[in-house]
């Protein structure tokens, strides 16, 4: 069994986030970036996991993106993957990122596909599903838990109000969130590691992107706290009928 799973660089989150050109471009000056968390913590783990249980044999990692997304990709490694491929586009259309993958997916004959349930950045969720139906594979959302037997996939996922258990045949894609694995740290071996385990830069497809960013915006600034005595509780109810707002 061969497993493909989905990396993307993210934003840190506690980075200040700024706009340029008018608010129509993400300014990466000083930005730290690192790995999606769902991709690393869940999908990622939950690969390796497999890997050392003898299920799978070869995680190879894939990531879309430009030369500065290859210290994330290699921190991936680092902590398990056995190589790495970057598709050499930068791309907010998350059909763009899902047919891309797909693209070099159809000549990997992988028989998993892990991704994280979404990314941090955008938060749109959707290249999971979008990759399963461009390599028209079974797909199974939100995963908190992933078996592999005799070629069939156990799958549970949270929904509303409970758990629901599926099971599927392979191939299949799932995307993974809290509960799949537990997050690891890469050791000095698998750092060592990591600079020598092959990184594969490939070409993208022409694809045109469905949608495009017209411009951002910050959230609006947290407004003053009004601090009213315990003793005056008129002043209190008057503040609630008139400067209260319900959200």
């Amino acid at each position: 069994m061969k497993i493909l799973v989905c990396i993307s660089q993210v934003p840190d989150t506690t980075t200040k986030i700024a706009f340029s050109d008018n608010n129509t471009h993400f300014s990466t000056q000083g930005v730290t970036f690192i790995i999606n968390p769902y991709d690393e913590w869940y999908a990622l783990v939950r690969a390796l996991e497999l890997k050392e249980s003898g299920a799978t044999t070869d995680v190879h990692l894939v990531t879309v993106g430009k030369a500065d997304a290859e210290p994330v990709i290699r921190k991936a490694l680092a902590l398990g993957g056995d190589e790495a491929i970057r598709i050499d586009t930068d791309s907010s259309d998350p059909y763009v990122v899902a047919a891309q993958i797909a693209e070099y997916a159809k000549t990997g004959n992988y028989d998993l596909v892990l991704c994280g349930k979404e990314s941090i950045d955008y938060n749109n969720g959707s290249v999971g599903a979008l990759l399963a139906g461009f390599l028209d594979m079974n797909f199974i959302g939100f995963a908190t838990s992933l078996q592999i037997e005799a070629g069939t996939a156990t799958v549970k996922r949270e929904i509303e109000g409970g758990e629901e258990t599926d099971t599927c045949s392979l191939p299949l894609v799932v995307s993974c969130q809290k509960g799949m694995a537990e997050a690891r740290i890469p050791n000095m071996r698998g750092i060592m590691a990591a600079r020598t385990k092959p990184l594969k830069v490939v070409a993208p497809a022409d694809i045109q992107a469905l949608t495009s960013i017209v411009s951002y915006e910050l959230p609006p600034a947290k407004t003053g706290v009004k601090m009213i005595s315990p003793e005056n509780m008129d002043e209190l109810v008057e503040l609630l009928h008139t400067e209260a707002k319900v959200i």
